[in-house]
């Protein structure tokens, strides 16, 4: 069974986030880059689903050469094959992107069974990608997937919801937009970094479609969160202030 794994190169998670001055980019001078969680975890369940079941698992992704990273890294953890769809600076649309990917699927030599990808990427979150490639292909999708179980020609995959989950079984090939919790990621071990350092990465040159629609104005930082913590007391002391918290500003007594 093949699979496909579409990962994006993001800025780390944690990092302190600081624009450029004319506000339509981020200052990428002191700031590291990853590979978005949701993503991460679409990897992982890729390379399982292709040990599992005696296939391939590649990892593709879409952004500038520096993601090339991100792909040795995807092999580090066990991917089979890596391929770049390199683009210029900018960030592509969700539309765009999605056309890009199943213009790789469509004309690649190998059948993907399973296509698997992040519920939403960690910086633009915009939810798309999954559901526009779906589209493209005419493939059965399902979203916000954290368990996953794969037979011959079909997937059960499910997502949680208040109170329980919903369960879906869609016939494969299909694409599945996975979350962080799906699966612990292994962490590729030194030797297999240094194996990934010399095995090749495909590369190709897509074109925008031009189909997304929205333009980027500018970008702009949230507002800092200056609350503070207050401590109210220590042990018994404290439980009068404590009531008085809860009664009067929370409303809960």
């Amino acid at each position: 069974m093949n699979t496909l794994a579409c990962v994006k190169r993001v800025p780390d998670t944690g990092a302190k986030i600081v624009l450029t001055d004319d506000q339509r980019g981020i200052d990428t001078s002191t700031l590291g880059f990853t590979m978005s969680p949701h993503e991460e975890c679409a990897l992982e369940e890729a390379v399982r689903i292709a040990e599992d079941r005696d296939g391939t698992a590649t990892a593709l992704t879409l952004g500038p050469e520096a993601a090339d990273e991100q792909l040795r890294t995807a092999l580090a953890m066990g991917a089979d094959e890596a391929t770049l769809l390199e683009t210029e600076d900018g960030e592509w649309g969700p539309v765009d992107t999605a056309t890009a990917i199943a213009d790789y699927v469509a004309e690649a030599e190998t059948d993907f069974d399973v296509l698997l990808v992040g519920n939403e990427s960690a910086d633009a979150a915009n939810y798309q990608v999954g559901t526009h490639l779906a589209g493209q292909l005419d493939l059965p999708f399902v979203a916000g997937i954290k368990s996953l179980d794969v037979a011959d020609g079909t997937a059960v995959a499910k997502r949680e919801v208040g109170g329980g989950e919903e369960v879906y079984e869609v016939d494969l090939p299909a694409v599945i937009a996975v979350k962080e919790g799906l699966n612990e990621p292994r962490y590729p071990s030194m030797r297999s970094k240094m194996r990934a350092r010399k095995q090749e990465v495909a590369s190709a040159a897509p074109d925008p479609a031009g189909a997304d629609c929205l333009e980027m104005v500018r970008l702009e930082s949230p507002a800092d969160d200056e609350g503070a913590a207050e401590i109210l007391g220590d042990g018994p002391d404290a439980a009068a202030d404590v009531l008085e918290v809860l009664r009067d500003d929370v409303e809960v007594l």
